[in-house]
């Protein structure tokens, strides 16, 4: 039994101090593969250095976060694509729209989501989705771009079943399953409940979002066991089986 966490920054400075440790601290608990999406230009070689250090269980994406966009942006993207040529990665990522925090750059968002799916077209990589307060404009984007080549992940997957089904009928996509889940408001348990396991992967996205028993601490790694333990109390199965079905996707989407 081994656990993926497909979503998991520990490249940032929240790790600064305890690093090692912390990748120890997953490997320890079984969770054997770590997906490490980039979030700007200033991450990319943090992000790298950890890699080579773990070749065996740190895998890096590439790609522009949607917060960091601005009025403009070729010159962030041409960096980018330079590192596709020259540097190994597992996806593009990660990116997408997010309409939170701030919808002025609404368009250039679209435009660089645009680009950068081209990007994963062009060098045959699954792309991870970064979906905040924006699925109508996401899907916008997929519908004309989404064909029988193009995967992925919607990170952080927090909606409804409709939107669950929309997103697994593109046919190369699955949801990514973290922290919130364990939250008590939450409303994913009741949305899980009508989602084959086939659809889903597992995620941190440390060091935010923690689980319960952590949430208010800093997220890590291995806390994945305590998003795969509510799934299996969800979909009553063994945990065994959440891990199996859970990494085989991942695997399925990365490699």
């Amino acid at each position: 039994m081994f656990f993926i966490d497909t979503h998991t920054h520990l490249f940032l400075e929240q790790f600064d101090n305890d690093r090692d440790k912390a990748v120890k601290r997953a490997i320890e608990k079984n969770v054997k593969k770590l997906f490490l999406p980039n979030v700007n230009l200033e991450t990319i070689e943090p992000m790298l250095a950890l890699a080579k250090q773990y070749p065996e269980n740190c895998f890096p994406l590439i790609g522009y976060h949607p917060r960091s966009v601005t009025e403009e942006n070729d010159e962030a993207l041409k960096i980018i694509e330079d590192y596709l040529q020259k540097e190994k990665f597992y996806g593009i990522g990660e990116i997408g729209i997010d309409l939170y925090w701030d919808k002025n750059f609404l368009k250039e968002q679209e435009d660089v989501f645009e680009r950068q799916i081209l990007l994963a077209k062009k060098y045959n990589l699954p792309i991870i989705i970064h979906s905040r307060k924006s699925f109508n404009e996401i899907f916008n984007v997929l519908d004309k771009l989404n064909d029988t080549n193009l995967k992925g992940i919607f990170h952080c997957f927090a909606g409804n079943t409709q939107i669950a089904e929309k997103i697994i009928n593109y046919g190369g996509f699955k949801l990514g399953i973290g922290g919130v889940l364990t939250y008590k408001n939450s409303k994913l348990p009741k949305t899980l409940q009508e989602i084959d396991l086939k659809h889903i992967v597992l995620e941190t996205d440390a060091p935010f979002l923690p689980p319960v028993p952590h949430r208010g601490k800093r997220n890590e790694s291995s806390f994945v066991l305590f998003i795969a333990e509510t799934i299996a109390e969800i979909k009553n199965i063994p945990i065994e089986e959440v891990a199996k079905i859970t990494s085989a996707n991942a695997e399925e989407i990365f490699f």
